[in-house]
């Protein structure tokens, strides 16, 4: 029950992801005591991987490491893949400004308001929420910062189970301390039957992070196939200290698929070279994972 209308594709791809998930609970004790698990090292800290698939825990955490060796910048990541029940994490707890991957959670927070009133989004919210998303647009986030208030958004924290994560003081939004690992949760909350924000909700949020306009549209689905949907936001922010924070987060569903990424840094020169880490990472990730899902 919200203010605008839920795309059919994003309620097929919520659907084929709650099949999946609904799928993937039956998995039983024998097969989840096979998983095996890998590390490679990077940066002085520990990529680490694993999965049920034989051998992708380890292809994962060389190739992530790989790509991670010699990059500009501090960064971290996390990611989940559920056909194949694989994860992998690097610094998953390093703290990081937010930036305007933040604005994922305020509509979150927002939906999960809108739930607990037993009411639709205004058209107010809806055209605010969709600029948010899918421009970036920083007043329309201000004003739904303001509308919802730290104890609203701290509530969906709470929920979400994103303990890490410590808003920004007053209206500064972009400085909220966030980490790979509560990025993760967040994602998994969009993209899996649970009691926080129900079916509508979900397909609403990611519905609007299918449509971010194409100039904004890099980072994590870099190397993705054409097979895969991606629902994502990004968010970059200089500051005299750490220079370039750059992030990258999203899902990508349709056709079997089910995974989530999150790439976090700062200490980057410029918001290119930032781009460049995450997409050295994303391809790896979109080139494997989508290779295990189909065979």
């Amino acid at each position: 029950m919200l203010g605008m209308p839920i795309p059919r594709r994003a309620l097929r791809c919520l659907a084929a992801v709650l099949t999946t998930g609904t799928a993937l609970a039956g998995i039983s004790t024998t097969a989840a005591a096979q998983t095996g698990s890998a590390g490679a090292p990077a940066g002085g800290s520990q990529v680490t991987c694993t999965s049920r698939q034989p051998g992708l825990a380890s292809r994962l955490a060389q190739d992530i490491a790989a790509a991670l060796r010699g990059r500009q910048g501090t960064p971290a990541l996390a990611l989940y893949d559920r056909p194949t029940a694989t994860s992998c994490t690097f610094r998953p707890d390093a703290r990081f400004d937010s930036a305007s991957v933040v604005k994922v959670t305020v509509l979150a927070a927002l939906l999960r308001t809108s739930m607990e009133e037993h009411r639709s989004l205004t058209p107010r919210e809806a055209a605010l929420s969709t600029a948010m998303i899918t421009k970036s647009d920083n007043d329309a986030t201000s004003a739904l910062w303001r509308q919802i208030g730290h104890k609203g958004i701290q509530r969906f924290l709470t929920l979400a189970g994103m303990q890490d994560t410590v808003l920004g003081p007053k209206g500064y939004w972009g400085r909220t301390q966030i980490t790979a690992g509560d990025q993760l949760k967040l994602l998994r909350v969009l993209t899996s039957d649970n009691s926080v924000l129900d079916r509508n909700a979900r397909a609403y949020a990611l519905g609007l992070m299918n449509q971010v306009v194409p100039t904004q549209r890099w980072g994590v689905p870099a190397g993705a196939s054409d097979t895969v949907t991606t629902h994502l936001k990004n968010g970059w922010l200089p500051r005299a200290t750490n220079g370039w924070r750059v992030h990258s987060i999203g899902v990508f569903t349709g056709g079997g698929h089910d995974y989530g990424m999150v790439v976090l840094s700062h200490g980057n020169r410029s918001i290119d070279d930032g781009i460049v880490t995450i997409e050295r990472v994303a391809r790896v990730i979109n080139r494997e994972l989508p290779r295990q899902t189909a065979s």
